[in-house]
Order: structure tokens, then C-alpha cells, then sequence
């Protein structure tokens, strides 16, 4: 899984559950190039790179899963996530469906700063990032309905986007860890805390550094364990404070392996996100699935709930707080929602363009 960071990658690693692997076609990897893209900035790039990772036939229902901040494809073929959906008789079995899961715009291996760019590299945002998703899909892939868009924290606000930019493009969608409302409040507070972190630390040179930014480590393990991880999971994981200094060391001895200005445009294309107006041109089956001790989404706002009202044919899964749950990281574990998805594939019409 190629994270943010290492530091990141440690954080995500340490949140994840045990899950048996399960039998399912061998991923195969790809890439396509969309001629001409078009930026919300209005910039063009004359060819935009999407990798992309495919598991099962095209003659299978198509089916989208959308990766979180900072990952790529790989972050959604986790045990404890592909294991739980894609295998045999699992509610994404991939000998019935086909499984497309795109690095996404400035993630993994498409195109983004550190190709050589660096900070001439377009400021790209969640619309942007959807729009290549759907080029890629229909133009690259040539797949013009999908049975199912499903997406894990970053890719649940694609989702939301989705379901509105695109909304006659699927049958169904499964946004998870995210809600539809405007980035603010503590989530983009410490989405802006560490990334002017980052910016201000001397080494970074307005993005023209020559080695990574020291306090990068620092700004991503402060925002990794303010914002994920879950409650009860850390005071049993961490009771004292010797074994607290201990994660803390862990994390920040962890190699960074990613580019600085990657990291800083995937973090700050959150900023303007905002789902919230276009709330009724879903017209697809909703199934959110969201977690209470969820620290970016917490549910006791009740903006998720407000939101939810004005969803046509939507519906809240809210997974209960635990010693077993990891806060934003819970939906990184399917196990916690198989059903859910199963019965909502049960139950959504097949529709078509």
C-alpha cells in the first residue's frame, strides 16, 4: 500500500484487524491516458495519466471501489477489506462482478506533482478527481453503467460526488467513512494545522526541497492520531504512558516514502469539498456507512442525520463504538458491514443509461 507516508502507513496498519485472505482472481493492472483534461482551475493537461487495478472479467457487473487520502489501489486489497468482499460467495464476488479500482488523480501511479512538476502541477480537487475516475471508467474502460460505486473516507466523498455529478451511472452507492456536509470544523482544522506545518517548515523551500521536510513526520502523526484510531481502542492499546511513547516512537520512526508536494495537493484537495447542494439529484440506492466513534465524521452533530433526510432512497448504517473498532479507520474492515452491502445488492433495481 503506497500511503502517504510511511508514518501514515503505520498508523493504518496498526488499526487494522486480522482477516483471513480470501480466494479471488489475481488483481491486473493498467493504465490509461485522458487526452485534454480539464481542471476546475480551468488549466488543461494535454495527457492525464490513471492507473488503475481491475479483479474479474468485463463480462461481470461493473462495480467502482475508491481508495482514501494519500493510498492507491492496494489500499483497498487489504485481508481485512478485499478478503471480506471479493472472494467466493462474498457480496463482491469477483467471478460475478468486475471490480475497477483506479489510483486516483495525484495518487499511486497517476499523474500528479512528483512526476516533475512539482508545485506547476495543476490544484486539482474532489471534482476534479471524480471527473478522471469517470473518464477513465467510460472512455478508458469503456464500461457506460456500474452496478455499484463504493468508497472508503476520501473515496466516500467521491461517492457522494458520484451520485450527483453522475446520478444515472450506477445502480447503487456505498459511501463509507464521510459525510455529504462542507470539509470544516476539526476535520479540515487539522487537515490545515499539518499541512502549514509542512509549508513552514524551512526545509520544504516553497515545494523545491532536495530532501523531505523534517517536521512532516511530526504534522502527520499529530493529525493521524488526533483523527483516527478510535477512543477505546487507544486507551486499551496505549494504558499508560510509557506504552503511549512507545506508538508515538513507533510512528515517528517509520520511513517517510512519499513525495512532499504529493502529499500536501491530496490533503489540501479536501478543502472545498462540499456535497451538500446537490443532495437531490441522487437517484440511486444510498447505503451510508459510517462509524460512531468516527473522529473526521462524528455522528453526535447531526449533520449526517440532517443530511440524510434529503436523500431520496438513503439510508444511515452507523457502526457501534467498540474495543474492536478504530474510529475512522473502522470501515478499512469489512467484516463490520458484509451483510449490509449484500442486501442492499439484493435489493437495488438493475437500471440502465
Amino acid at each position: 500500500m503506497k500511503a502517504s507516508c510511511a508514518a501514515l502507513a503505520a498508523i493504518l496498519l496498526s488499526i487494522s484487524m486480522p482477516a483471513v485472505a480470501a480466494d479471488y482472481p489475481a488483481p491486473k493492472q493498467g493504465d490509461w491516458v485522458a487526452k485534454d483534461f480539464k481542471f476546475h482551475t480551468g488549466e488543461t493537461m494535454p495527457e492525464l495519466r490513471m492507473h488503475y487495478t481491475t479483479i474479474g472479467e468485463p463480462s461481470g457487473q461493473p462495480v467502482l471501489v475508491l481508495h482514501g487520502t494519500g493510498q492507491s489501489a492496494a489500499g483497498m486489497l487489504t485481508p481485512a477489506f478485499a478478503g471480506e468482499m471479493f472472494g467466493a460467495g462474498q457480496p463482491l464476488d469477483a467471478t460475478k462482478y468486475y471490480i475497477i479500482i483506479p489510483d486516483s488523480l495525484g495518487h499511486g501511479k497517476s499523474s500528479k506533482p512528483s512526476d516533475g512538476m512539482k508545485t506547476a502541477f495543476p490544484k486539482y480537487n474532489y471534482e476534479d478527481m471524480v471527473d478522471a475516475q469517470y473518464r477513465l471508467v467510460t472512455e478508458g474502460l469503456g464500461v457506460k453503467h456500474l452496478r455499484l460505486v463504493i468508497g472508503n473516507s476520501m473515496g466516500g466523498m467521491h461517492t457522494w460526488l458520484w451520485g450527483e455529478k453522475y446520478p444515472q451511472a450506477m445502480d447503487a452507492l456505498v459511501p463509507m467513512a464521510s459525510q455529504p456536509t462542507e470539509m470544516a470544523s476539526r476535520n479540515w482544522m487539522m487537515r490545515r494545522i499539518m499541512l502549514d506545518t509542512i509549508r513552514n517548515d524551512p526545509d520544504y523551500n516553497g515545494g523545491n526541497y532536495t530532501s523531505q521536510p523534517r517536521m512532516m513526520k511530526y504534522a502527520i502523526v499529530a493529525y493521524g492520531i488526533a483523527s483516527i484510531g478510535g477512543t477505546l481502542a487507544y486507551q486499551a492499546q496505549a494504558p499508560t504512558a510509557a506504552k503511549a511513547d512507545k506508538m508515538v516512537d513507533d510512528r515517528l520512526a517509520a520511513p517517510m516514502t512519499t513525495d512532499t508536494n504529493d502529499f500536501i495537493y491530496q490533503w489540501e484537495s479536501s478543502h472545498d469539498y462540499n456535497a451538500s447542494e446537490g443532495l437531490k439529484r441522487i437517484e440511486a440506492p444510498l447505503l451510508l456507512i459510517n462509524a460512531a466513534d468516527d473522529e473526521r465524521n462524528p455522528p453526535e452533530t447531526g449533520l449526517t442525520d440532517a443530511a440524510m433526510k434529503r436523500v431520496k432512497n438513503g439510508r444511515l448504517y452507523l457502526i457501534p463504538a467498540s474495543k474492536e473498532t478504530r474510529g475512522h479507520g473502522t470501515t478499512g474492515n469489512a467484516k463490520f458491514y458484509t451483510e449490509q452491502v449484500r442486501q442492499l445488492l439484493q435489493t437495488a433495481p438493475q437500471r440502465t443509461m
